[in-house]
C-alpha cells in the first residue's frame, strides 16, 4: 500500500507530465484535471486492496501520459497557444 508521501509524489509527478505537452494547452489541461479528479476520488478509498488497485492504475496512466507526451512533441506546432501566452505575461 502506498504512503501518503508516494501519493503525492505520484500526483506531483502527473503535474510535472501535463508541462510535456508542449504547446497543447487544452491536453495540459486535461492531464491536469484527470489527475485532480482522479486523486480527489481516491481520497475517500479505505479498502487497502482497492488502494492498491489505484495505485497501479496511477501508474500505468502515468507512463501513458508520458508515452503521449513524446508523441505529441513529434508532431506538434512549434508556436505557443494563446492561453499559455497569458500565463506567461502574469507576475
Amino acid at each position: 500500500m502506498p504512503s501518503a508521501a508516494e501519493a503525492r509524489a505520484l500526483y506531483r509527478a502527473f503535474l510535472r507530465s501535463s508541462q510535456h505537452f508542449g504547446t497543447s494547452y487544452n491536453i495540459k489541461e486535461y492531464v491536469k484535471r484527470r489527475a485532480r479528479d482522479g486523486f480527489r476520488d481516491a481520497a475517500a478509498v479505505s479498502d487497502p486492496a482497492e488502494l492498491a488497485r489505484l495505485w497501479g492504475a496511477g501508474r500505468a496512466q502515468l507512463e501513458v501520459a508520458r508515452r503521449q507526451a513524446i508523441v505529441y512533441d513529434l508532431f506538434s506546432h512549434k508556436h505557443k497557444h494563446a492561453m499559455d501566452l497569458l500565463h506567461q505575461r502574469k507576475p
